[in-house]
Protein backbone atom coordinates (compact mmCIF):
# COMPACT_ATOMS: atom_id res chain seq x y z
CA UNK A 1 0.00 0.00 0.00
CA UNK A 2 1.37 3.39 -0.98
CA UNK A 3 1.85 6.13 1.59
CA UNK A 4 -1.02 8.13 0.03
CA UNK A 5 -3.35 5.13 0.06
CA UNK A 6 -2.45 4.37 3.66
CA UNK A 7 -3.13 7.97 4.66
CA UNK A 8 -6.50 7.87 2.92
CA UNK A 9 -7.40 4.59 4.67
CA UNK A 10 -6.56 5.89 8.13
CA UNK A 11 -8.36 9.17 7.47
CA UNK A 12 -11.54 7.28 6.56
CA UNK A 13 -11.11 5.00 9.58
CA UNK A 14 -10.66 7.89 12.03
CA UNK A 15 -13.61 9.76 10.53
CA UNK A 16 -15.84 6.69 10.86
CA UNK A 17 -14.69 6.18 14.45
CA UNK A 18 -15.47 9.79 15.32
CA UNK A 19 -18.96 9.52 13.81
CA UNK A 20 -19.58 6.33 15.77
CA UNK A 21 -18.46 7.99 19.00
CA UNK A 22 -20.64 11.04 18.40
CA UNK A 23 -23.57 8.81 17.60
CA UNK A 24 -23.11 6.89 20.84
CA UNK A 25 -22.91 10.10 22.84
CA UNK A 26 -26.05 11.50 21.23
CA UNK A 27 -27.95 8.35 22.25
CA UNK A 28 -27.06 8.84 25.92
CA UNK A 29 -30.07 10.12 27.86
CA UNK A 30 -29.66 13.79 28.74
CA UNK A 31 -30.92 15.69 31.75
CA UNK A 32 -32.23 19.24 32.06
CA UNK A 33 -29.74 21.67 33.57
CA UNK A 34 -30.19 22.13 37.31
CA UNK A 35 -29.99 25.81 38.32
CA UNK A 36 -28.56 26.83 41.68
CA UNK A 37 -31.99 26.78 43.34
CA UNK A 38 -32.93 23.32 42.01
CA UNK A 39 -34.23 20.64 44.37
CA UNK A 40 -33.09 17.05 43.98
CA UNK A 41 -35.07 14.28 45.67
CA UNK A 42 -33.11 11.24 46.84
CA UNK A 43 -35.77 8.57 47.29
CA UNK A 44 -35.18 5.09 48.62
CA UNK A 45 -34.54 2.98 51.68
CA UNK A 46 -31.61 2.64 54.10
CA UNK A 47 -29.02 3.13 51.34
CA UNK A 48 -30.50 6.56 50.75
CA UNK A 49 -31.05 7.37 54.40
CA UNK A 50 -27.39 6.68 55.13
CA UNK A 51 -27.62 3.73 57.52
CA UNK A 52 -24.14 2.90 58.76
CA UNK A 53 -22.95 6.50 58.88
CA UNK A 54 -23.83 9.85 60.41
CA UNK A 55 -26.64 11.79 58.74
CA UNK A 56 -24.20 14.31 57.27
CA UNK A 57 -22.27 11.42 55.69
CA UNK A 58 -25.21 9.96 53.72
CA UNK A 59 -24.87 10.03 49.94
CA UNK A 60 -27.50 12.82 49.57
CA UNK A 61 -25.58 14.99 52.06
CA UNK A 62 -22.27 14.33 50.31
CA UNK A 63 -23.86 15.03 46.92
CA UNK A 64 -25.40 18.31 48.08
CA UNK A 65 -21.98 19.57 49.12
CA UNK A 66 -20.35 18.38 45.90
CA UNK A 67 -22.79 20.00 43.48
CA UNK A 68 -23.92 22.95 45.63
CA UNK A 69 -27.58 22.09 45.16
CA UNK A 70 -30.29 21.11 47.65
CA UNK A 71 -30.62 17.31 47.87
CA UNK A 72 -33.56 16.21 50.00
CA UNK A 73 -33.14 12.84 51.72
CA UNK A 74 -36.32 10.74 51.65
CA UNK A 75 -34.88 7.36 52.52
CA UNK A 76 -36.73 5.03 54.90
CA UNK A 77 -34.78 2.02 56.21
CA UNK A 78 -36.50 -1.33 55.70
CA UNK A 79 -38.99 -0.03 53.14
CA UNK A 80 -39.91 -2.35 50.27
CA UNK A 81 -40.81 -1.10 46.80
CA UNK A 82 -44.58 -1.48 47.26
CA UNK A 83 -44.38 0.80 50.30
CA UNK A 84 -42.15 3.22 48.42
CA UNK A 85 -44.61 3.37 45.55
CA UNK A 86 -47.44 4.21 47.95
CA UNK A 87 -45.32 6.92 49.62
CA UNK A 88 -43.84 8.57 46.53
CA UNK A 89 -46.85 10.60 45.26
CA UNK A 90 -47.13 12.52 48.53
CA UNK A 91 -43.39 13.15 48.62
CA UNK A 92 -43.37 14.44 45.04
CA UNK A 93 -46.28 16.75 45.79
CA UNK A 94 -44.58 18.09 48.91
CA UNK A 95 -41.01 18.45 47.60
CA UNK A 96 -41.76 19.28 43.94
CA UNK A 97 -38.25 18.28 42.87
CA UNK A 98 -36.50 19.04 39.61
CA UNK A 99 -34.77 15.64 39.62
CA UNK A 100 -35.51 12.27 41.23
CA UNK A 101 -32.61 10.06 42.30
CA UNK A 102 -34.30 6.67 42.62
CA UNK A 103 -32.49 3.96 44.58
CA UNK A 104 -35.09 1.45 45.72
CA UNK A 105 -35.69 -2.28 45.81
CA UNK A 106 -32.84 -3.51 47.95
CA UNK A 107 -35.17 -4.87 50.61
CA UNK A 108 -37.26 -6.67 47.99
CA UNK A 109 -34.10 -8.42 46.82
CA UNK A 110 -32.90 -9.23 50.34
CA UNK A 111 -36.30 -10.73 51.20
CA UNK A 112 -36.50 -12.62 47.88
CA UNK A 113 -39.75 -10.89 46.94
CA UNK A 114 -41.13 -11.23 43.43
CA UNK A 115 -38.81 -9.58 40.89
CA UNK A 116 -41.59 -8.98 38.38
CA UNK A 117 -43.50 -7.05 41.01
CA UNK A 118 -40.35 -5.12 41.93
CA UNK A 119 -39.89 -4.10 38.29
CA UNK A 120 -43.54 -3.05 38.07
CA UNK A 121 -43.27 -0.99 41.25
CA UNK A 122 -40.12 0.76 40.03
CA UNK A 123 -41.74 1.42 36.65
CA UNK A 124 -44.74 2.95 38.41
CA UNK A 125 -42.41 5.22 40.44
CA UNK A 126 -40.67 6.30 37.24
CA UNK A 127 -44.05 6.98 35.61
CA UNK A 128 -45.14 9.13 38.56
CA UNK A 129 -42.07 11.33 38.19
CA UNK A 130 -42.07 11.57 34.41
CA UNK A 131 -45.78 12.45 34.36
CA UNK A 132 -44.90 15.48 36.50
CA UNK A 133 -42.04 16.48 34.19
CA UNK A 134 -39.38 15.36 36.68
CA UNK A 135 -36.16 13.87 35.34
CA UNK A 136 -35.14 10.52 36.84
CA UNK A 137 -31.74 8.97 37.50
CA UNK A 138 -31.90 5.27 38.33
CA UNK A 139 -29.43 3.89 40.89
CA UNK A 140 -29.28 0.07 40.83
CA UNK A 141 -28.86 -2.06 43.92
CA UNK A 142 -26.89 -5.34 43.85
CA UNK A 143 -28.47 -8.68 43.10
CA UNK A 144 -28.07 -11.55 45.54
CA UNK A 145 -24.94 -13.39 44.46
CA UNK A 146 -21.35 -13.98 45.47
CA UNK A 147 -20.24 -11.48 42.81
CA UNK A 148 -21.64 -8.06 43.61
CA UNK A 149 -23.20 -6.70 40.43
CA UNK A 150 -26.23 -4.53 39.81
CA UNK A 151 -29.52 -6.37 39.49
CA UNK A 152 -30.13 -6.50 35.68
CA UNK A 153 -33.72 -5.29 35.86
CA UNK A 154 -32.48 -1.75 36.59
CA UNK A 155 -30.62 -1.58 33.28
CA UNK A 156 -33.71 -2.90 31.51
CA UNK A 157 -35.84 -0.18 33.10
CA UNK A 158 -33.29 2.49 32.24
CA UNK A 159 -33.16 1.40 28.60
CA UNK A 160 -36.93 1.12 28.33
CA UNK A 161 -37.48 4.60 29.74
CA UNK A 162 -34.34 6.24 28.30
CA UNK A 163 -33.06 7.15 31.77
CA UNK A 164 -29.51 7.83 32.91
CA UNK A 165 -28.26 4.83 34.88
CA UNK A 166 -25.58 4.84 37.55
CA UNK A 167 -24.35 1.27 36.94
CA UNK A 168 -22.68 -0.70 39.73
CA UNK A 169 -21.81 2.32 41.89
CA UNK A 170 -23.46 0.77 44.94
CA UNK A 171 -22.18 -2.72 44.12
CA UNK A 172 -18.63 -1.43 43.62
CA UNK A 173 -18.65 0.31 46.99
CA UNK A 174 -20.09 -2.70 48.81
CA UNK A 175 -17.42 -4.84 47.17
CA UNK A 176 -14.73 -2.97 49.14
CA UNK A 177 -14.54 -3.96 52.82
CA UNK A 178 -12.97 -0.61 53.75
CA UNK A 179 -16.03 1.22 52.34
CA UNK A 180 -18.66 -0.81 54.22
CA UNK A 181 -20.16 -0.39 57.67
CA UNK A 182 -21.73 -3.86 57.43
CA UNK A 183 -22.53 -6.42 54.73
CA UNK A 184 -25.20 -4.32 53.02
CA UNK A 185 -24.45 -0.70 53.94
CA UNK A 186 -21.57 1.65 53.08
CA UNK A 187 -19.77 3.72 55.67
CA UNK A 188 -19.31 7.48 55.39
CA UNK A 189 -16.45 7.11 52.92
CA UNK A 190 -18.46 4.65 50.85
CA UNK A 191 -21.42 7.00 50.65
CA UNK A 192 -18.97 9.69 49.56
CA UNK A 193 -17.84 7.47 46.68
CA UNK A 194 -21.44 6.97 45.59
CA UNK A 195 -22.06 10.73 45.70
CA UNK A 196 -18.92 11.45 43.67
CA UNK A 197 -19.99 8.97 40.98
CA UNK A 198 -23.44 10.55 40.86
CA UNK A 199 -21.99 14.06 40.60
CA UNK A 200 -19.88 12.91 37.66
CA UNK A 201 -22.90 11.32 36.00
CA UNK A 202 -25.00 14.48 36.44
CA UNK A 203 -22.23 16.57 34.88
CA UNK A 204 -21.83 14.16 31.96
CA UNK A 205 -25.58 14.22 31.24
CA UNK A 206 -25.86 18.00 31.26
CA UNK A 207 -27.48 18.57 34.65
CA UNK A 208 -24.51 20.58 35.99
Amino acid sequence: MSRLAAWAFWSRFCWALMLLTLSACSDSPRLDYLPADARLLAFGDSLTRGTGAEVEQSYPAHLSRLIDRQVINEGIPGEVSAEGLARLPGVLDRVQPDLLLLCHGGNDILRSLDEVQLAQNLQAMIDLALARGIDVVLIPVPKRSLLLRAEPLYRQLAERNQLPLAPDIVADVLGEASLRSDRIHPNGEGYGKIAAALAELLAERGAL
